[in-house]
This record gives C-alpha cells, sequence and structure tokens, in this order.
C-alpha cells in the first residue's frame, strides 16, 4: 500500500491532491486507483495490450491507446500510470530509453518519458524504493506536476494487495 501527495502548477494556478494509491499488477494488465476518504473512487486506469481506459469519480469514462494521455485528460495533470509498475521497483521501463544514477548499487535515480524519478529511500525490509519523488515539468497547457509516493512497508495495517488502496483523498485548490 502507499500514500501520494501531488502537486500541480500552471501559472498562477497550483493545486495539491493527496490520499492512498493502489497499484494491481495482473500479467499485462495494470490499474491504479485512487479513491476519496470514504473509500469512494476518483479514478481509476486499467491499461492491457491494445490500450487505456480511464474512469472518474462520476463514472465518466475514456479510452484511448495511451493511459497517461487518458489521465490528463481526466484529472487535469497526468499521471504517469505507464512507468509506475517499474519505477516503483527501483528501474526504469526496460523498452524505453532512459538515463539511470546509481549510488551503492541502488537506482537512484531515473529519467524517462519527460519524468525525473528520485529514490531517496528504500526499504530495509524488502530492497525496494520506500520513497519516490516523481518530477515533470510543464509544457504548452500542462501543469508542471511533483509527485510524492511512500511505499508502506510489508505487512503493514493498510496493506490490500500488490501496493494497497487509496483510502484517504484531499484536495486543495489555489
Amino acid at each position: 500500500s502507499g500514500r501520494f501527495a501531488v502537486t500541480t502548477a500552471l501559472g498562477e494556478q497550483r493545486e495539491n491532491v493527496s490520499g492512498r494509491f493502489h497499484l494491481e499488477i495482473r500479467g499485462s494488465q495494470q490499474a491504479v486507483e485512487l479513491a476519496s476518504p470514504l473509500g469512494t473512487t476518483v479514478a481509476r486506469v486499467e491499461i492491457e495490450p491494445g490500450g487505456a481506459r480511464a474512469t472518474g469519480a462520476q463514472m465518466q469514462e475514456v479510452r484511448g491507446a495511451d493511459a497517461d494521455t487518458l489521465t490528463q485528460q481526466l484529472l487535469g495533470w497526468p499521471l504517469p500510470v505507464s512507468g509506475l509498475v517499474d519505477w516503483i521497483e527501483g528501474r526504469p521501463v526496460p523498452t524505453r530509453v532512459a538515463r539511470v544514477e546509481r549510488e551503492g548499487g541502488r537506482v537512484v535515480l531515473v529519467e524517462q518519458d519527460g519524468w525525473t524519478i528520485r529514490l531517496p529511500e528504500y526499504s530495509e525490509a524488502t530492497a525496494r524504493p520506500r520513497r519516490l519523488v516523481l518530477e515533470r515539468p510543464s509544457a504548452a497547457n500542462t501543469p508542471s506536476v511533483v509527485l510524492r509516493l511512500i511505499v508502506d512497508e510489508p505487512g503493514g495495517s493498510n496493506q490490500t494487495g500488490i501496493f494497497g488502496c487509496i483510502t484517504g483523498f484531499t484536495e486543495n485548490k489555489s
């Protein structure tokens, strides 16, 4: 399980959102889910061979070939769904170009797909990243994004799947 906090900025507009994330992996299929503090799904993004589908809080659905573009349409900011599975494991997506920095044998930085992924803390229990900071600069009408992830330790009280369930979503727009 894990927690997230995201800050987006475009011009003078700034938005902060935080909560918990749920990441499911089943073979070649992936799903990322975000929910309200009461457990209501805010967004769900599913990737399978040949396409992606994103569903919002009011059950609006968008489909397309690129999950990252769909999240931009649904959330108003890009969520790098297509890279999360690998980045959360402390590695770049193997089929795409990346720049990687290592310290002591561990990946500490990945630059890939326009994102800079910093891995400042690893779990002693799993040897996987415990904290990740994903950053993307603004471009055209797309806001800059700073996404912070904290992956729960195994056996934590909130663990409900491979990486967790979102149960605390708050939003602050200014």
